[in-house]
Order: C-alpha cells, then structure tokens, then sequence
C-alpha cells in the first residue's frame, strides 16, 4: 500500500491536495496486535506493554518512520480487556506527520468449548499536520526543471488537522485457529490540511490462520522441565482502503525460543497503473522467553523489496518487543484463560 501512496505522491506533488494519506503499516502485524484489531485488547488474558518500530525505505527522500507503542490488561471478573495505543508516523519527502491516541475496550465471550468470540472497539484522537516548506510546486520550477524561486500558492488553512475516529474489530478462534476482521476510520473523519474535504478512507482488515502443532519438546530439567511448543502457522492477512487493498501471505514456524517467519506481500494478479503488483519478500527472526507468570518476546525482520522501486530503497527494517505478566492473585490463576493461538 505504501508504494502506490509513494507513487500518487510523487505525480500529485505539485498540488498539496494531492496528497492522500493512508494508515501506516507493520510487516509484523501479529507483533502490533491492538494496531492491527481492537478485539486484540487483553487477548494475552494478562496485563501487558509493547512497542513496535518500522523504518521503511531508509534509503531515499521519500521514506517513512513509524513508532507505536502500546499497554492492555484483561480483566478476568468481567470477561473484558482494555487497552492503549499511540502511533506516530513520519514521511520524509513532504514532512507529513501523524499521531493518533486510542483507547480500546474488548468483550470475550465463550461460545463453545472450542470457539471464543471476542469484540472490540476503539475511539482515537489523531493530530496530522505538514511541513509545506519542504514541498515544491509547478510554479517553482523553469524550462530547464531547475528551482528558481518561491511558490505563489497562498493556503487558506493552517498545516495541521485533528480529528477524530472510530474502529472496530472481532476475533473468532479456537485451540488452532482464528479469524479476525476489523474496521478503521468508520466515522470517516475529514483529514484536509488546507481546507477542503477530504475523508479518510475507511481500511478493513481480514486476518486467518491456523496453527499445526508439532512433536512437543523439552526445556529445563527436573521440576523445572515444560514443554517446548514447536509449531507451523500458515497466515493471510487481506486488506483494503479506498483505492488500495494488499494481501499478506505468509508462515510462521516456531522452536521455542525461536520463531522463523516468511511471507509474500503483493497482488501478483492484479496490476497498479500498470506496474505489476509485487511489493516485498518479508524476513523474521524473533525470540521467545516463556516464564511461569510471564512472557518476553522479540522480533527483527526486514522487507526486501520485489517491486519496481527496487532494492535500492533501503527495504524496511521492523522491530518488535514485549512483555506480558500476571498481576492476579498467583493463587487464582485467570479462571477465563483461552488464547488465541496467532503468532506473537
């Protein structure tokens, strides 16, 4: 999604109304869990912090910085998880920046022994604003496509713009399985910094997988020995918004402490303006530390770039880190434990 943004923003410069922001994005998007669906919140059925970081294209002018960071805890007695979200998000051709803070509430509800439904809702409030400075027009340049002076464009606005927004998410899974669908910007809030009306798009997100099991193995000795989880998650993620959608193909392949990841991000049969569809190869490397009332991981992985922009750009680097606890009464464990068995 963020190259066609890139593309439309590159032909659009010469009128700031061209620009068209869409939602930034993580590769690892089961490591940014109340980013991605709002029913994520609590899902650990533990009390937890996270922050996720995306360099995207390093390599040249137009690249894209985002920082997210987030908090959640499950509240056992009422079924229901809460959470928090800040996510900022820089472009570096047009300096155009975006905050947004959410708070979310999530409702978990047994529907058999084997199927949980959890439902989840977010309210936001997003700051945008940009460096017009830093943007250039048709008027500034001569025959010769040299900048020769200031622009003549006079805005009748201010560089910033907030507003605010409404999503919502669900979450149906099992022991194996899970599938998630979730709705951003409902409200359609209008973004326009220079005075026009501009609706955000509304993006929707499907989210599947299921989880193969493996041969358990062993970690520790004695009294201190559990079981290894060794495992195999095919995932798919489709998503879409306004004129952009993007598919996610991938699989996850855990060897506790170790977590492999390798997935395909494009639409090979569909074309964009007539450049083929291909975005990125995607690498994982994560590490997992499991404790008795907690659980740490980490995560590194880089897009290598498949498209016309090319390896060049830089790729995207990606970090993940976080922690989650238990901050009940160690003698009344969560009697409402069921997690849902997607990749962390």
């Amino acid at each position: 999604m963020r190259e066609k943004l890139l593309i439309l923003t590159l032909i659009g410069m010469a009128s700031v109304s061209s620009l068209r922001a869409q939602d930034p994005q993580f590769s690892q998007f089961y490591s940014a869990p109340l980013y991605l669906n709002p029913a994520f919140a609590g899902s650990t059925q533990q009390t937890r912090v996270g922050v996720n970081f995306r360099s995207q294209w390093p390599a040249i002018d137009a690249n894209f910085v985002t920082l997210s960071a987030y908090a959640d805890h499950f509240i056992d007695d009422k079924n229901s998880g809460v959470g928090f979200i800040i996510t900022s998000d820089r472009e570096g051709i047009a300096g155009l920046r975006s905050t947004s803070i959410g708070a979310q509430y999530s409702y978990q509800l047994p529907l058999t022994e084997i199927f949980t439904l959890r439902a989840g809702a977010q309210a936001s409030y997003v700051l945008r604003d940009l460096n017009f400075g830093r943007l250039t027009f048709g008027d500034q340049f001569d025959a010769d496509g040299n900048i020769v002076g200031p622009t003549a464009e006079i805005f009748d606005s201010g560089a910033s713009k907030s507003f605010f927004g409404l999503s919502f998410g669900t979450l149906l899974y099992s022991p194996n399985a899970w599938l998630g669908i979730a709705a951003h910007h409902l409200n359609q809030p209008n973004q326009s910094l220079v005075g026009e009306s501009s609706p955000l798009p509304r993006k929707y997100s499907i989210h599947v997988g299921y989880k193969f099991f493996l041969k358990s193995g062993v970690i520790g000795d004695g009294l201190y020995a559990r079981e290894q989880e060794r495992s195999l998650a095919p995932t798919v993620q489709y998503k879409f918004q306004g004129e952009f959608d993007q598919l996610d193909v991938g699989l996850y392949l855990t060897y506790e402490p170790i977590l492999f990841g390798i997935w395909y991000r494009g639409l090979p049969f569909k074309n964009f303006n007539s450049f083929t569809n291909n975005e990125a190869i995607v690498f994982l490397f994560g590490f997992t530390k499991k404790g008795d009332k907690d659980w740490l991981n980490v995560g590194y992985s880089y897009d290598f770039t498949i498209s016309e922009l090319g390896s060049s750009s830089g790729g995207a680097h990606e970090f993940s880190l976080s922690y989650s606890w238990f901050t009940g009464d160690p003698r009344k464990p969560p009697k409402n434990v069921r997690l849902i068995p997607c990749p962390r």
